[in-house]
């Protein structure tokens, strides 16, 4: 009996791959640390905390690019409605930095001050666990988790893909918003929430608890990459770009997409969810706004800009788009959306495969002219 030799698997990372990573690791954990809080503001090291603040929302947006490559890049399935489990997931975590806050509010009540004013007598059966921080972590990843999978299981067993699916999500997304904009639903109407003042009864507007936020994000998405890396590695992985290439062949080959395409669904929404908890501390609030369409399709022009399928791309583009636009709406707040436009269109004619496509291509040009 002959024996069938299979292929050896791919490494998780290459030797120059695993060095970058472990400098992203050092830079995150130790680098930044020490430049923020020990450095002295005035040496040209010293690293904001404007900075920090602005690295570790960015960091929030590459978890989301991230996501989207999952679903997108690897499985072919492009989703205008991924704002939604982000905006879940910050509005979880919004919910227990709210009753963080306790008696120190502006009406000194343990209700949140919106509730307070709308003169509610005790809180809604769904803020029931939100003073648990442990019972805040496990719904921060429930709860997108679950709103996907009943949305995916439906709209996949029914087949429904391409341009039509991407309308449905936008319109799912457009639907919440406009729930959670409803003051009766307890989430703060239009002003959502902010105002907060601790996290695990610890002070959060410290240095130091926004440093410490900083790098757990920072190991958040270095360890979504590796996760990621692993799983587009895998025989699951290469199910999901069969189906992105050629779905019915794969049906004809023996394997049903729904799991896979309901599991990788779950999966990235779940990532987002992860994504908007560690949002929220880091930016002090959480409102409605967080599910606009335009914040949807931001997600996908990140990975788009950095290079759909290959993980390391729509992080790039996460933080080159991110980057020009912090940069474009202080200095010319009036150009910022066409910028936004134009970039899309630029990509989409001219780099189908993202900067990180543009790069690999001129590094080829280069080594088969040497």
């Amino acid at each position: 009996m002959t024996n069938i030799l299979l292929p050896t698997p791919a490494p998780l990372l290459g030797r120059k791959a695993w060095s970058l990573f472990l400098l992203a690791l050092i830079t995150v954990g130790v680098l930044a640390p020490v430049f923020n809080l020990l450095v002295p503001a005035g040496s040209a090291f010293h690293l904001s905390d404007y900075a920090i603040a602005l690295i570790g929302k960015i960091m929030c947006y590459a978890i989301c690019a991230l996501a989207m490559d999952l679903i997108w890049g690897y499985t072919g399935i492009l989703s205008l409605g991924h704002g939604l489990f982000f905006a879940l997931g910050g509005y979880v975590m919004g919910m227990y930095l709210m009753r963080q806050i306790g008696q120190d509010g502006n009406y000194k009540s343990n209700l949140p001050d919106f509730m307070v004013f709308l003169d509610w007598k005790e809180l809604p059966w769904h803020w029931a666990l939100s003073d648990s921080f442990i019972a805040t972590v496990l719904l921060v990843v429930l709860v997108p988790g679950f709103i996907a999978f009943v949305f995916g299981y439906f709209a996949f067993r029914s087949r429904i893909k391409g341009v039509y699916f991407s309308i449905i999500t936008q319109a799912m997304t457009y639907a919440a918003m406009l729930l959670f904009f409803r003051n009766e639903t307890g989430f703060g109407g239009n002003n959502g929430f902010t105002d907060f003042k601790r996290i695990l009864d610890l002070p959060i507007a410290t240095p130091n608890m926004r440093m410490v936020l900083f790098v757990i994000t920072g190991l958040t998405l270095l360890g979504f990459y590796l996760f990621s890396r692993w799983l587009v590695g895998s025989k699951y992985g290469r199910v999901l770009m069969a189906i992105r290439d050629a779905e019915t062949r794969v049906m004809f080959s023996g394997y049903s997409p729904l799991p896979y395409k309901l599991s990788i669904w779950v999966i990235s929404a779940v990532m987002c969810g992860i994504a908007g908890a560690l949002y929220v501390p880091q930016v002090g609030i959480i409102n409605p706004g967080e599910m606009s369409a335009a914040n949807s399709i931001e997600i996908a022009v990140w990975a788009a800009v950095g290079g759909r399928g290959t993980l390391i791309g729509p992080i790039v583009g996460a933080f080159l788009v991110n980057g020009a636009k912090s940069w474009l709406t202080v200095t010319a707040p009036e150009f910022w959306l066409y910028f936004l436009g134009a970039l899309f269109i630029a990509v989409t004619l001219y780099l189908p495969q993202g900067v990180v496509g543009l790069i690999a291509k001129i590094k080829n040009k280069k080594g088969g002219a040497a």
